[in-house]
């Protein structure tokens, strides 16, 4: 239809209201909660810095691996079927580890492919660029001062190379993976090693050929990065907290319950409590365990640089152990411990606008493959058949996971959904006198 007025003033005026409309409209857009006070807003795809404390950005740590080692990667059908698992979950940030291996090139590209399948699909990764010392994993000593440096120039490499192929997925890069924590004695690096590849992708941003909103960071155990032993505070820690552009720590209080166990158990009066209310006050202990580590960690991170903000890029809790974890240990292993962490850890961090990378969304038996009940094996929260463990029973009643499958079943509780079958497999933690 043509609207053109009749007198030349009147179309004036016409196509100025017009233009000013669709310049408010515009506005409008781009002031909405999630964009406020961002520059250059990119359409249809979040920042780092939008995304991260964001509780509509639920993170998850993932691994697709089915088999017993990892020669055998998952397809890209089997990528697509878990992020859609994941999706549902109101997960929409993933956490990779390294990307020697294809499974973080078949990811990308499985979801990719979801993205144009579905526009409105969701899924961000942080990717990991695993770093190695020299002599890692090798019948030679370790060189800790040293770095594999072919081997992580070419992670580093392929990590950019990615980045640069999917700028609306990729939003973080790790660099390296629990790599200064000393007690990773077949591979942990100094600091300096850290702070020279970061340094090396902050400066490709600064000319143009990495994205300018991708985030860098290294992803480490809390002590690592000053949150414990002074052993680990040094010149060149201070130098990486300045250098990268967040802080991503880890916390693992399910470990602690056998190698600092202060804080694991329960008095003799919670002994006379129903199960699940002593096991409520020591997995509240287990949170409060967590939020100290992040607390010591943050403290310690803003004297050096007040304005950097700590995430969690990992927690989690296993829900079989048969080492130092399980029955015959610290007992801290089963899938309603796991369950009530997950929850907790959701909670709290929610709340305090700390993103979660929770540790992990489904089970991997390549961890310990001589071991079945190894605890490295269980911290899914989903079996490898897509059975659904108890943190995520009230998801499966929610009807979340309808027409979804995992290696061609469907998503159905464990334990047929039996709490009582559930709690006859649980342990009361240890009964001790609980430091305060």
């Amino acid at each position: 239809m043509n609207i053109k007025p009749k007198f030349p003033f009147v179309y004036l005026l016409l196509v100025g209201l017009i233009g000013t409309g669709i310049s408010i409209f515009y506005v409008s857009c781009m002031n909405t909660p999630e964009n406020k006070g961002h520059k250059n807003t990119k359409i249809n795809t979040m920042t780092a810095e939008q995304i991260l404390g964001n509780s509509e950005y639920l993170a998850c740590s993932y691994g697709g691996y089915r088999k017993m080692s990892r020669d055998t990667q998952p397809t890209i059908q089997e990528l697509k079927n878990d992020m859609k698992i994941l999706s549902a979950m109101d997960i929409k940030v993933i956490r990779t580890y390294n990307t020697k291996l294809k499974q973080a090139t078949n990811l990308l590209q499985a979801i990719h492919e979801l993205k144009q399948e579905n526009p409105t699909f969701e899924m961000y990764v942080m990717l990991g660029a695993w770093i190695d010392c020299q002599n890692a994993w090798t019948d030679q000593t370790p060189n800790h001062d040293e770095e594999s440096l072919e081997a992580n120039a070419a992670e580093i490499e392929r990590a950019v190379n990615l980045a640069n192929k999917y700028p609306d997925i990729v939003k973080i890069i790790a660099v390296g993976n629990e790599a200064m924590v000393k007690w990773a004695t077949s591979y942990f690096v100094q600091p300096n090693i850290i702070l020279k590849w970061v340094n090396h992708l902050q400066h490709l941003k600064k000319e143009g050929k990495l994205d300018q909103d991708l985030w860098i960071t290294s992803s480490d155990n809390f002590a690592s990065w000053g949150g414990g032993d002074t052993l680990y505070h040094c010149e060149d820690l201070e130098k990486l907290i300045k250098a990268v552009d967040y802080v991503s720590m880890h916390t693992y209080p399910m470990h602690d319950t056998h190698h600092q166990p202060d804080f694991w158990g329960i008095t003799e009066d919670e002994q006379k409590l129903e199960k699940t209310a002593a096991i409520a006050m020591a997995m509240t202990r287990a949170q409060n365990y967590a939020e100290k580590q992040y607390a010591d960690t943050k403290r310690y991170i803003h004297t050096i640089d007040s304005t950097k903000e700590i995430h969690i890029g990992e927690t989690g809790w296993s829900s079989v152990s048969t080492g130092f974890f399980g029955r015959e240990g610290s007992r801290a292993c089963d899938e309603y411990k796991e369950g009530i962490y997950y929850k907790n850890m959701r909670r709290w961090t929610n709340e305090a606008g700390i993103s979660c990378f929770y540790f992990s969304a489904f089970n991997e038996n390549w961890k310990d493959p001589q071991n079945k009940g190894g605890s490295e094996n269980h911290f899914g929260l989903f079996k490898i058949n897509g059975e659904a463990k108890y943190a995520v029973w009230d998801m499966v009643d929610q009807n979340r996971f309808n027409g979804l499958t995992r290696n061609g079943n469907t998503i159905k509780k464990t334990y047929n959904g039996d709490l009582n079958a559930l709690l006859n497999d649980v342990d009361f933690p240890p009964q001790k006198q609980l430091n305060p």
